[in-house]
């Protein structure tokens, strides 16, 4: 979740090409792999390209799982989970995964109306005080990220204290006092720009509706129904990874990459041949993200999750419709929607991206083609061009599963400035 701008969404770019970038080693499928012993046309593919990828953008390890009912199942993880060390990924990992939580936020949100205990056309001034144009922003405009108002990740005071004090535990009022301080960037319901800031306002109302913490209402209400055993949203105080886990890096400070993660022209010949090092972000207290990024998980539990968000199953009929008809282009001509916590990537690819320091990830699901892609690295973005190393090998896996021509062109990402740590 960046500062972010993580957005899958807004991530979501042109296919990125197999370039022959020199690299400090060849990543390649590790022993865990669990390809069928005859790969499949789309499985042979990204065993190739996948490494192909990894080096090209210097991402140390990735795991990647596909369910796909025509295709064939398929797991497999490559190159390291630790640099400097042959630590191999595993699909057992453990995993920031950054602003995926935000649909497990609105999600919740919209179990909360479905409930009757608030209206998604209600004013966020309703139940929390000191929005600014907080008369007019609706709950729905905050999960569509359409409420006009600034993402905290974007101050540079913030930015500076997560460098200094990277085990800071950062309260929500915190994070909202940065935000609602800023001059909202349009009036509500005009522009799509995405914002941490709106899912922190869902999380204090997520709080005062259910009388339980939001770590609470999320097991209560995702995670324990659909038995995600090894999914949580950490406590402010927990910034340690559950093992195993792989070491999560990044090129740059939160500083150096609020406008973007990409490297220097000057040391991206460093960067990817191994002589320049990204920063080891693994144990950074991830509280500054909340509900708009913090929550952790596998890729076996992040594929249930994902199955559950776009099929159905944590909401009632009605309110799953409402959900997947709110879906609209962030900006006109858009390849990608984006609507109630949920985007949407080709015409029945729907999920979400993540991003924070240190680690990356998809998700994605067609219900129709009962395909689902989970995608983990350990790194939060190319250095190339600041993409997040999970979107890059994504439009990859897009491409395999249903050629070329499904994966979104344009740049999505210029209806929104910035990149930060996002979520």
């Amino acid at each position: 979740m960046r500062r972010n701008r993580s957005i899958v969404i807004t991530a979501f770019i042109a296919v990125a090409a197999l370039a022959g970038c020199s690299s400090s080693g060849d990543p390649v499928a590790s022993p865990s792999s669990t390809s069928a012993s005859a790969a499949t046309a789309y499985q042979a593919a990204l065993e190739q390209q996948i490494p192909e990828l990894m080096k090209a953008n210097a991402i140390p390890g990735v795991g990647v799982l596909i369910r796909s009912r025509e295709q064939g199942d398929w797991q497999a993880t490559f190159g390291t989970a630790e640099l400097d060390a042959e630590v191999p990924v595993t699909m057992d990992d453990t995993f920031r995964i950054g602003s995926n939580t935000k649909t497990m936020t609105s999600t919740v949100i919209l179990q909360l109306a479905q409930e009757g205990k608030l209206a998604l056309d209600d004013p966020i001034s309703k139940y929390v005080d000191g929005v600014p144009n907080g008369d007019e922003i609706t709950i729905a405009q905050l999960s569509e990220m359409r409420s006009g108002l600034v993402s905290y990740t974007f101050d540079k005071k913030f930015n500076e204290t997560l460098d200094k004090d990277p085990q800071k535990a950062w309260t929500p009022q915190e994070l909202l006092d940065i935000g609602l301080s800023k001059k909202p960037t349009a009036q509500p319901g005009t522009e799509y720009d995405y914002s941490n800031t709106n899912i922190v306002l869902l999380g204090v109302v997520i709080e005062k509706l259910t009388g339980m913490s939001a770590t609470q209402a999320f097991e209560e209400r995702i995670f324990k129904p659909l038995g995600l055993s090894r999914t949580s949203l950490p406590v402010n105080t927990e910034s340690a990874l559950p093992d195993p886990h792989p070491q999560g890096y990044q090129f740059g400070t939160n500083v150096q990459t609020i406008e973007s993660y990409a490297v220097p022209k000057a040391d991206l010949p460093a960067a990817l041949d191994g002589s320049l090092a990204p920063l080891n972000y693994t144990d950074s207290n991830p509280s500054w993200a909340w509900t708009a990024g913090g929550a952790i998980s596998t890729a076996e539990d992040l594929a249930t999750y994902a199955e559950a968000l776009v099929d159905g199953g944590l909401l009632d009929a009605e309110m799953q419709q409402t959900r997947m008809d709110s879906l609209q282009p962030i900006a006109p001509g858009a390849p990608v929607s984006y609507g109630l916590g949920i985007a949407q990537f080709a015409p029945d690819l729907y999920g979400h991206d993540g991003q924070l320091p240190g680690f990356s990830s998809f998700m994605a699901r067609d219900a129709k083609a009962g395909n689902t892609i989970i995608i983990f690295a350990n790194l939060s973005a190319s250095p190339v061009d600041g993409e997040n190393a999970a979107v890059v090998l994504g439009k990859a896996v897009i491409g395999a599963l249903y050629g070329s021509s499904a994966v979104p062109g344009g740049d999505p990402a210029g209806a929104s400035a910035g990149a930060t740590p996002s979520g």
